[in-house]
């Protein structure tokens, strides 16, 4: 197992160099670099992309009123303000040498600052990082404890009408956006058109210093409530349905009736002998789950619910073209991601000692 354990993590450099290659790529094609973001700004446009949609000054004007033509914001700034810029930002640099210097500084976790927000990379992703924990978290873990028993019940029922009408709510659940779910809850419970029950926005009170633990506890669940209900409904009707449909191969398997037909009950059979070859598949499917909602899944709930989380920083730092934030949180996302794989596998052999990947894979 150590082998197949040191592979998997060497593997995780070509996989790692692979994303950020491509990305680094598609970067240089995208119009909108910081240094036009800032020429916008100073120009009172906004932002880059007006200039290119056609509303950014005088369209008019010569190539030769402008001496930087690289910049189509850059009219009647000077050309040494501009190199200013490029040089503060490290675009003075060719593409090749620049992304060299990122990898060699991605190796040893040295992220560098954020273009505009004056903090470092670490302290910025440190800062952002607890509200995502927080809704990942109990978001993943209100889906696995309702799903898995709800999967297991539906399972043992099949075809009952308790089946049925499972069946009914949960294709419902999963064909609602997470983004409309959130709305949805905020009007009916967050006063909305209906009731005043959950807080509107942030994840604590302006008092939340001053309650006791009880209180601050409270305060807490209250809060995460809503946005944590909202993230949690697509997974819930997946997760829920994959669980069924993993225990009825395993019911419908020779070992089962064996195990019937040696006089063992219905639960014995269910949870001593199903439960564990059911539930491989189950596990499979827990990093690609957590790592979409920490990460991924709540860009739209955390602005829908004032939350500033990692979500909201990565999609921030893509419009405004914040290089150093866009490329560290997709190299420790990346990171994280191949890592959870491995994970996936050592509990594998967890659940079931019987899997050697190191017989597979010769």
């Amino acid at each position: 197992m150590g082998a197949y354990i040191l592979r998997r993590l060497l593997l995780i450099i070509p996989t790692l160099l692979g994303i950020m290659t491509i990305n680094f790529v598609l970067v240089q094609f995208v119009p909108g670099g910081p240094v036009e973001q800032i020429i916008a700004n100073m120009q009172g446009e906004g932002d880059a992309f007006s200039g290119f949609a056609g509303g950014g000054g005088d369209v008019t004007t010569e190539a030769s009123d402008f001496e930087n033509e690289g910049y189509l914001g850059a009219r009647g700034l000077p050309p040494e303000f501009i190199k200013e810029l490029e040089a503060q930002f490290g675009l003075d640099k060719p593409p090749l040498e620049r992304f060299v210097n990122m990898l060699w500084n991605y190796a040893r976790f040295d992220f560098g600052e954020s273009y505009f927000r004056k903090i470092t990379v670490i302290d910025l992703v440190l800062e952002k990082l607890p509200v995502s924990f927080t809704l990942g978290l109990w978001s993943t873990l209100l889906a696995y404890l309702v799903s898995i028993p709800l999967g297991i019940r539906k399972a043992v029922k099949d075809g009952s009408r308790f089946d049925t009408w499972t069946s009914g709510v949960i294709i419902a659940a999963y064909a609602i956006p997470s983004f409309l779910f959130a709305v949805l809850l905020l009007v009916l419970f967050a006063g909305g058109s209906y009731y005043q029950i959950f807080p509107l926005r942030g994840l604590t009170s302006d008092n939340f210093d001053q309650l006791s633990l009880a209180g601050k506890a409270l305060d807490y669940l209250w809060h995460i409530t809503l946005p944590v209900v909202a993230m949690s409904i697509g997974g819930f009707a997946t997760l829920t349905l994959l669980t069924k449909n993993s225990f009825l191969d395993e019911i419908g398997k020779q070992y089962v009736m064996t195990a019937r037909a040696k006089g063992l009950s219905e639960r014995k059979v269910l949870y001593g002998h199903v439960f564990r070859n059911a539930m491989l598949i189950v596990i499979a499917g827990f990093p690609a789950v957590f790592i979409g909602v920490f990460f991924g899944g709540s860009v739209l709930i955390e602005t829908i619910f004032s939350l500033d989380g990692l979500g909201r920083l990565g999609f921030e730092a893509a419009v405004t073209r914040d290089y150093p934030v866009m490329f560290a949180t997709l190299y420790l996302f990346g990171l994280i991601g191949l890592v959870m794989k491995l994970v996936t596998d050592l509990t594998y052999v967890l659940v079931d000692p019987r899997i050697d990947f190191e017989k597979r894979e010769g």
